[in-house]
């Protein structure tokens, strides 16, 4: 399952601290990711004017999400995109490798996180791979340190990457509750998708959350006056067309009477009928 979100900008709720983006539009599909790509591309190019805009993007680092793909497809904007590796994920496997209990090597690999310290990183991971002889925990470690390895220049916070950010700029939100949109519908227990039904239920929810769906489902309500005569004349010369039937009543038999011996001409022709 493939989804994007692209907003104008945040607003804040009128009561609270919440905040929600504003004129959001999401792309869902089940289709392969060039196909996917493609349909982001368009929605930039047509709903966008990114020339002057600062682009930031966030994902979770998997295969056909890198960065040089998001600069491609926003590549409108002259300013370089940033793309940032997902925070949900990076703690997410920092919870897998090191357990979810507090400790002094995640409080200090967080640390070197935010503060974008490769060498505080690798000691810390380092010191704690060496406490361990279980060898299934020892594999986690070492897959979360070549994950963040991989994403390094990835895990960074955009307000500190451009000039003069907005007084009131926010940090990216993690990517992961968007997937909710699609999981609360289509992955609860039992549920089986064919590949045409799933696609057509994620349009669907793509609709909603775009606020297009109900003209889309509507949209046969409102025909032009010239759509109007062309189905009125499609209905008139079916009613034309159509030709009452009548119920069968079978094959009919009968004879010809011959008044002919069996051994003449006649009599032999009427033998090879019978």
């Amino acid at each position: 399952m493939i989804f994007v979100g692209c907003s104008e900008g945040l607003f804040q709720w009128p009561y609270g601290k919440r905040v929600s983006l504003r004129n959001p539009m999401a792309i869902m599909t089940t289709q392969p990711t060039a196909d996917f790509w493609k349909e982001v591309q368009a929605l930039a190019a047509h709903h966008y004017s990114l020339e002057k805009t600062q682009v930031v993007t966030n994902s979770d680092g998997g295969a056909g999400y890198t960065a040089e793909k998001f600069q491609e497809t926003f590549s409108q904007t002259e300013y370089p995109v940033l793309n940032q590796l997902d925070a949900y994920h990076v703690f997410q496997g920092l919870n897998r490798a090191f357990g979810a209990g507090k400790s002094e090597y995640k409080d200090e690999l967080r640390k070197a996180l935010k503060d974008h310290d490769l060498d505080h990183f690798n000691l810390w991971i380092d010191t704690y791979e060496s406490t361990l002889d279980d060898t299934k925990r020892i594999e986690k470690v070492r897959a979360f340190r070549s994950y963040i390895l991989n994403n390094w220049e990835r895990i960074i916070d955009w307000r500190e990457c451009v000039d003069n950010p907005p007084e009131d700029a926010r940090s990216l939100g993690a990517m992961e509750s968007n997937q909710r949109h699609i999981t609360y519908r289509m992955k609860k227990r039992g549920m089986h998708w064919s590949s045409e039904g799933a696609e057509a239920m994620v349009k669907v929810k793509q609709g909603k959350l775009n606020g297009t769906l109900r003209n889309a489902y509507l949209k046969d309500l409102y025909r032009s006056a010239r759509k109007q005569r062309e189905v009125k004349k499609v209905v008139r010369m079916s009613t034309y067309l159509h030709q009452p039937t009548r119920p069968s009543i079978g094959a009919k038999q009968g004879s010809i009477a011959m008044y002919a011996s069996h051994s003449s001409a006649i009599g032999k022709l009427a033998e090879t009928f019978r």
